[in-house]
């Protein structure tokens, strides 16, 4: 046999031939025991062609290169890697692995590469003391949450994906440990601790250690939502930790064995301040934490001249005016001249996938503890102060507080973009988590931006801009979220959040956020994208409203593991304006739009059984004018239902916003195309004189509240709350006063470099469906967070 081996051998090298002896006696003996044999693409002799140089022993191998070799977690043999013994560097990059063995017995290894694999966990990584430097980019379904247990497993860890995390690292290690402790510790004592009797039995022990560790789990929360799974991690490790020393129960150290709670659980957890020497972020911290009085302040209406000639008047990219449908870059807001498309030599890209990875995020309310050092790195980055303007009435309005004031949609990060406007912004839809839904948080607080030529997402409690998706030619206007159920391995399907963002060239982009991966786009339209947004009941529908005077229905399709998806065009609704909002109507979301377009307010029926599908507008709604005379020709570009019935909308005419009803002015039982319908007027609600155009409004159904800003940087907040009752009945009138706002928000004095930041538009304003955090977007490149108090 032996002489056999050595035939076959010819001119290989006779070193391995011992080696070779060695495993098939193995073989043998195996298959004399009935072993089933797998047969793997490693072997003694592919290490020793494959180790940086060459060697004649496993134990002599320092650097290997396993690359390119579509190796899988099974290929991974620790009874063969366990020889492996001096190995200090090995290179698994582009390979299929979704995890690692727990015993590949690597006890020296101090650099690894796991770039472009499959991984969906890392905690496995922990049998790797000496580890220094790491890299899995492009593993899809690993996020923040798998670096931070990286940094926390891996003493070592000084390089993770080619970024020094030393100093992070050792805040996750250190502070985050000991405040999480000090947490589980606190709810332990407040809550369990007497439950348990001086003789307890294992039975107890074993019942009160379940309901602990679920209920702390649950409860424990500190930093962001995007470490909450992180946080949940650390806080079943800690807490079973205090259990074992505390009462003497058996301690679980098996990671990969513990119950997993759902990763998109919304929590919350405090995040370490971090370094992002790339991010030009202005974050503005208050100096009070109280706010002005709701009234009105003094200043002068801006007028339309001033906004023409006033060099801080930034541009109207996506608006035009009735004789022109394309936006224009180069002309001022107040003109409402069109834009300019982008031209074919802007089509290519610089996108940034991953964002910014460890974007700083300072919160202001941890500003007055900051050390000397950490203040003078923050004033490194930007920080520009923010002092609360007081009402004429000397008094502060304390419903609300400011929480943060962001600059991070910068072209070219720069600090001194006070130019980019800001368009669109929306929370993230929470993930139906089933039984393990977190009781506490009953709203998302992290929300999608956009403007320029990026979008953010933003944790609203810490201000931290936990992503951040760059296109260097495209100037987004327009943003919205989708739950898609996506299949990640094994055919196993997860819901997973998708953002969609669109803009001036007429693409919509597809975004996978918890994989920091744009993974397609569709060629939606020919010219800019005004707005967007998803079908309540089903998720795939795309509505695309567009400056070609179309609105599409696409479906976008749910991409596979490979994110490769089919999106296709089901319907086009043929508009003679150019649409600035759109809102499906809530009781029967797949019949009827509502659309505000530049020239009035139409609806179209966009039920998928009919055979056409290009459709023109079903109905036109006529709305009073200055004169109270009935038109149908004016701007309609706020669009929004405080309920299923109840619409709001502005502006055809100046100072006021209109509440009107869906049910009283739309016969569903009308026939025939282009009819003219008059709004039954339910309210008036009393708004800015102002005649500019785009400050558009929204509202939060669940509080029956509606949100408005205006030029001068305040947001208009209107409690409805007492009138719904009345306007839903069927003989409800028009009430004869206009209806006040219940407050106002006057915008805080700014201050960049000294000087102070004057004539703020108040481009967007939106609440999270709870009414706890409060986002308005400027024309000026800041985004503003309130909290309500």
């Amino acid at each position: 046999m032996w002489e056999f081996l050595d035939q076959s051998l010819g001119a290989q090298e006779r070193y391995t031939r011992g080696r070779l002896q060695e495993e098939i006696l193995q073989l043998c003996s195996d298959c004399s025991r009935g072993v089933k044999i797998k047969m793997s693409k490693i072997t003694t002799e592919l290490l020793l062609e494959r180790a940086v140089p060459r060697s004649t022993r496993l134990r002599k191998i320092e650097t290997l290169n396993l690359s390119k070799l579509q190796l899988k977690t099974g290929d991974l043999d620790p009874r063969l890697f366990s020889r492996l013994r001096h190995l200090q560097k090995l290179d698994l990059s582009d390979n299929l692995l979704d995890k690692f063995p727990n015993s590949l017995t690597l006890p020296d290894l101090r650099v690894l590469n796991c770039n472009n694999n499959q991984l969906e966990d890392v905690t496995a990584l922990k049998q790797f003391p000496l580890l220094e430097e790491l890299t899995y980019e492009n593993n899809v379904y690993l996020t923040l949450n798998d670096d931070y247990k990286v940094m926390f497993l891996l003493q070592n860890l000084r390089l993770l994906n080619g970024k020094d995390i030393t100093k992070l690292a050792n805040h996750v290690r250190r502070v985050n440990s000991r405040k999480l402790t000090s947490k589980v510790t606190a709810h332990w004592e407040k809550f369990f601790r007497d439950q348990l009797p001086e003789k307890y039995t294992a039975e107890q022990v074993k019942s009160i250690k379940k309901k602990f560790l679920k209920s702390v789990q649950t409860n424990v929360v500190y930093g962001p939502s995007s470490l909450s799974e992180f946080t949940r991690w650390r806080v079943k490790m800690i807490a079973e930790e205090f259990l074992s020393y505390s009462l003497g129960l058996e301690l679980n150290t098996d990671t990969e064995t513990e119950e997993k709670m759902d990763e998109n659980e919304e929590e919350s957890a405090e995040s370490p301040k971090e370094d992002a020497e790339d991010v030009a972020k202005v974050v503005v911290t208050p100096r009070k934490r109280k706010r002005n009085h709701s009234k009105s302040g003094s200043r002068n209406k801006r007028s339309k001249s001033q906004a023409n000639t006033e060099k801080k008047a930034v541009l109207n990219p996506k608006k035009s005016s009735p004789v022109q449908d394309d936006p224009s870059p180069d002309k001022a807001r107040a003109s409402n001249q069109p834009a300019k498309e982008a031209t074919p030599d802007q089509e290519a890209e610089g996108t940034q996938k991953n964002g910014e990875q460890f974007p700083k995020g300072q919160s202001s309310r941890r500003s007055s503890q900051l050390t000397g050092e950490q203040k003078s790195q923050e004033q490194d980055n930007g920080v520009v102060n923010l002092t609360p303007v007081k009402n004429s009435k000397g008094k502060e309005d304390v419903s609300a507080e400011p929480l943060h004031f962001l600059q991070c949609h910068s072209k070219g990060n720069s600090r001194e973009d006070f130019k980019t406007q800001l368009w669109s912004c929306v929370f993230e839809p929470l993930l139906d988590c089933g039984a393990r839904k977190d009781p506490i948080v009953s709203s998302s607080r992290t929300v999608a931006t956009c403007g320029g030529e990026s979008v953010c997402l933003i944790d609203c409690e810490t201000g931290m801009v936990l992503k951040k998706y760059k296109v260097a030619t495209e100037e987004f206007f327009s943003v919205a979220w989708t739950t898609l159920p996506m299949v990640i391995s094994d055919s196993r399907k997860k819901s997973h959040n998708i953002l969609a963002a669109a803009g001036r060239r007429g693409i919509v982009k597809l975004i996978h956020v918890a994989a920091d991966f744009c993974y397609g786009e569709i060629k939606a339209h020919k010219k800019p994208i005004a707005t967007v947004c998803f079908s309540p009941t089903r998720e795939t529908h795309l509505f695309t409203a567009s400056y070609d005077k179309r609105i599409a229905l696409w479906d976008i399709g749910i991409p596979d593991c490979d994110y490769n998806f089919k999106a296709s065009q089901l319907l086009v609704l043929e508009s003679f304006s150019i649409p600035l909002r759109i809102a499906l109507v809530p009781t029967c979301p797949e019949q009827y739009l509502l659309a505000g377009c530049e020239e009035g307010c139409f609806t179209w029926n966009i039920k998928l059984e009919k055979e056409q599908k290009s459709r023109p507008f079903e109905v036109i709604f006529q709305f009073p004018d200055e004169e109270g005379e009935m038109t149908t020709s004016h701007r309609v570009d706020g669009l929004a239902f405080l309920n299923d019935d109840v619409v709001a909308s502005k502006s055809s005419k100046p100072g006021c916003i209109y509440l009107w009803s869906w049910s009283r002015s739309f016969d569903t039982k009308g026939k025939g195309c282009q009819r003219t319908v008059s709004a039954v007027i339910l309210a008036e609600l009393e708004w800015s004189t102002t005649d500019l155009s785009y400050l558009t409004l929204s509202t939060c159904p669940a509080k029956e509240h509606v949100f408005c800003g205006d030029e001068k940087g305040s947001v208009w907040i209107y409690n409805l709350s007492n009138y719904t009752t009345a306007w839903s009945s069927a003989k409800a009138k028009r009430s004869d006063k206009r209806i006040p706002p219940t407050q106002i928000l006057k915008w805080p004095e700014l201050q960049s470099n000294g000087d102070h930041l004057s004539e703020i538009l108040i481009n967007n304003v939106i609440t999270d469906p709870t009414f706890t955090y409060l986002v308005a977007l400027t024309s000026v490149n800041i985004t503003a967070i309130w909290k309500k108090s």
